[in-house]
C-alpha cells in the first residue's frame, strides 16, 4: 500500500512563506505588495540557462528600491546582496529534487509493503511474512546503499552542468563548436561524461554484486540470522536480480541531476511516475497474485527502474543536447563524432569529500542492521528493524532535499560580484544575508521534520498493518514508534546544517564529525548485540548518533555567525 504524502509539502510551503517575510523585514525594504511580488517573480520554466545579466539587473533594482525607501544599511557605493529566493523558485527546486531522492526508498518501501501483506502470516520457514521481511532488510540495504555510494556522480553533474550553463550565459553564446566543428549547447560535454561515467560505474557495480553478494550478505547479517531457514538464500536472490538494474539506475540518476541543473522540473517527475506505476503493478501481479515472494518483488523493481530510465533518455536528449547529438555511451571508435568532453578527473575531485560523508551514513545503517540481526527473537526482531529502517529511508528525502536547496542557493551569497562602476560588494552584508537564508532553511527543516516524523511514528504505533499482517512483527515494531520519530526529527537540523556547511566548503570539519561519530557507534552497538537487548536499544543509539551530529553541525554554524570570509 502506498503512503500519501501531500501534507509535508503543504507545511514546507507555509514555513517558506513565514521565513521569507522575516528575511525581507531584516533588510528594512518597505514597498507595496505589488512591487514585492514583482521582485520575486521567478524565471519562466522554459528558460534552461542562468541569465547573469538579469541577476545583476535584479541586484541593481533592489539597491534602487532600498535608496528610495530610505534604507540606511546599504551604502550607495556598495552592491547589495540579491533578494531572498521566492517561494515559487524554491518549490520548483524542491519537488524535482524530492523525486530524485525518494525514488529508491519508495521502490523499496513498496516491496516491503507487498511482501509484508502478501506473505503467509505465522508460516514457518522462508514462506512466512517475518522471514520474507527479514530477508528483505539486508537485501534492500545492500542495493540502496550501493546506489547511494555513487551519489557523488549526481552532485558532480549538477554542479558542473550549472557551471557550464553559467559560463555560456556570461559569454552570451547559446551554442559553441567542438573540436570536430559541430555546434553543441553549453554543458553537453558534462552530460556525456557524466552519462558514460555512470554507465561504466553501474556495470562494474553490477558485476561486483553478482560475484560477491552472497558472502557479503552472510557476513553482514551474522551467523545467527544466516542460520534462519531460507533467509540468506532469499536475500541473495533479491540482490542478484536488483543488481541487473545498476547501470540504468546510475545513468538515470545523472540524467535527473543534469535536468535539475537545467531547471527542468517536469521530466524527473514523469520518470518517477513511470517507475512507481510499473513497480506497483508488478508487485501486485507477481507478489500478490502469483505469490513469487521476494523474487517477484525484485523483478518488479528491476522493471520499474528500467522503465524510468528509458522514459527519461529521449526527453534528456531533447533538452540537454543539440539536435543529432548523442549521450556518448558507445566507445569513440564506434561513433563518427568526437565531441569535447570534460575530463573524468573533474568528477573524481568530488569523490573524496563526498564519499567520506556517504560512507559514514551507510556504515551507520549497516552497523545497526548487523546489531539487530544478532538479537534474540528472530526473525521478528530483524523484520521490525526493517520496517523502521524503510520508513526512515522514506522520510529522510523530505529533509535531504532542503540540504540540496542550501547547496544550490547559498553560493548566490558566497560568490561576490566584481567591482562595477566604482561600486563593490559589502562582504559583511552579503555574509549576513547568507546567514538569514541558512536560519530560514533551519526553520523550514524543523517544521517538515516534525511533521514527517509524526507520520512515520504514527504508522508504526497505530497502523502497523499497513506494512505487515504478522502479529509478532507488529508487536516487535510498536516500541520503535517514538524512537523512530525522534530520530527523524533530529535528522532535520543534521541535513540542513550539513548542506550549509558543504556550500561553505567546510568539508574537512564535516568529514571529521562523521569519522568520529562513525568510530564511536560500532562499539556501542556491539555491546547491545552481545547483551541481547531489545531492538529498541539499537534505535535509541541511532537517535543519540543524530543528536551528536546535529549539535556539532549547528554549533559550527553558530560559532561562525557574524564572521566573514575575510576574517
Amino acid at each position: 500500500m502506498m503512503i500519501r504524502i501531500p501534507a509535508p509539502a503543504i507545511a514546507f510551503l507555509l514555513a517558506l512563506a513565514t521565513g521569507q517575510s522575516c528575511a525581507f523585514a531584516s533588510h528594512n525594504i518597505q514597498t507595496t505588495t505589488k512591487t514585492h511580488r514583482s521582485l520575486q517573480r521567478p524565471t519562466s520554466s522554459h528558460h534552461k540557462s542562468i541569465d547573469l545579466q538579469n541577476i545583476h539587473k535584479t541586484r541593481s533594482s533592489a539597491a534602487a528600491l532600498q535608496l528610495r525607501a530610505g534604507a540606511t544599511s546599504t551604502d550607495s557605493n556598495t552592491i547589495p546582496p540579491p533578494p531572498p529566493a521566492s517561494n515559487l523558485s524554491l518549490l520548483k527546486f524542491y519537488f524535482p529534487c524530492l523525486a530524485l531522492w525518494i525514488s529508491g526508498p519508495l521502490l523499496s518501501l513498496v516491496d516491503t509493503s507487498f511482501i509484508g501483506l502478501s506473505a503467509k502470516a505465522g508460516a514457518v520457514g522462508g514462506a512466512g511474512s517475518a522471514a520474507q521481511l527479514a530477508a528483505l532488510g539486508p537485501a534492500t540495504t545492500f542495493i540502496d546503499g550501493s546506489l547511494y555510494l555513487f551519489a557523488f556522480l549526481n552532485v558532480a553533474t549538477t554542479n558542473l552542468y550549472a557551471s557550464a550553463l553559467a559560463k555560456g550565459a556570461v559569454e552570451n553564446t547559446k551554442n559553441k563548436s567542438n573540436k570536430s566543428g559541430v555546434e553543441e549547447k553549453p554543458g553537453e560535454g558534462v552530460v556525456r561524461t557524466a552519462a558514460k561515467t555512470s554507465l561504466y560505474s553501474g556495470i562494474g557495480l553490477m558485476l561486483f554484486l553478482l560475484a560477491v553478494a552472497r558472502p557479503l550478505i552472510a557476513l553482514y547479517i551474522g551467523p545467527e540470522a544466516a542460520a534462519s531457514p531460507g533467509l540468506l538464500d532469499a536475500a541473495h536472490e533479491y540482490v542478484k536480480i536488483r543488481a541487473l538494474s545498476m547501470p540504468t539506475s546510475l545513468l538515470g540518476g545523472v540524467l535527473q541531476s543534469a535536468l535539475l541543473g537545467a531547471k527542468d522540473s517536469v521530466t524527473p517527475l514523469v520518470s518517477i511516475l513511470y517507475s512507481t506505476i510499473v513497480n506497483v503493478s508488478g508487485d501486485y501481479l507477481l507478489v500478490s497474485k502469483l505469490h513469487m515472494g521476494l523474487k517477484g518483488a525484485a523483478i518488479a523493481t528491476l522493471c520499474a527502474q528500467l522503465a524510468g530510465t528509458i522514459a527519461m533518455i529521449p526527453a534528456a536528449r531533447r533538452k540537454l543536447l543539440s539536435k543529432g547529438s548523442s549521450l556518448g555511451l558507445l566507445p569513440r571508435w564506434m561513433t563518427k563524432r568526437q565531441p569535447d568532453e570534460i575530463s573524468a578527473r573533474t568528477f573524481l575531485k568530488f569523490a573524496a569529500p563526498v564519499l567520506t560523508l556517504i560512507l559514514g551514513k551507510i556504515s551507520a545503517f549497516g552497523f545497526m542492521t548487523n546489531a539487530a540481526a544478532g538479537l534474540p527473537g528472530q526473525p521478528a526482531t530483524l523484520a521490525a528493524h526493517q520496517i523502521a529502517l524503510s520508513l526512515f529511508f522514506f522520510a529522510s528525502p523530505f529533509l535531504e532535499v532542503i540540504s540540496q536547496i542550501a547547496q544550490a542557493f547559498l553560493p548566490t551569497y558566497t560568490v561576490l560580484p566584481k567591482e562595477e562602476r566604482g561600486r563593490k560588494a559589502d562582504v559583511a552584508e552579503w555574509h549576513a544575508a547568507s546567514e538569514r537564508f541558512v536560519f530560514r532553511l533551519e526553520k523550514v527543516g524543523l517544521g517538515v521534520g516534525v511533521l514527517i516524523a509524526s507520520v512515520v511514528g504514527s504508522i508504526v504505533a497505530f497502523a502497523p498493518g499497513i506494512v505487515t499482517k504478522d502479529a509478532g512483527v507488529q508487536a516487535a515494531a510498536k516500541p520503535l514508534a517514538l524512537i523512530l520519530a525522534a530520530g527523524v526529527s533530529l535528522t532535520a537540523p543534521v541535513a540542513v546544517s550539513e548542506g550549509a556547511l558543504i556550500a561553505r566548503k567546510e568539508l574537512t570539519y564535516l568529514a571529521g564529525v562523521y569519522f568520529l561519530s562513525t568510530a564511536l557507534l560500532p562499539p556501542v552497538l556491539r555491546r547491545i548485540r552481545s547483551g541481547g537487548g531489545p531492538v529498541s536499544q539499537v534505535w535509541i543509539c541511532f537517535a543519540l548518533f543524530q543528536l551528536f551530529r546535529s549539535t556539532c553541525f549547528l554549533g559550527r554554524i553558530l560559532a561562525t555567525r557574524g564572521k566573514t570570509d575575510a576574517e
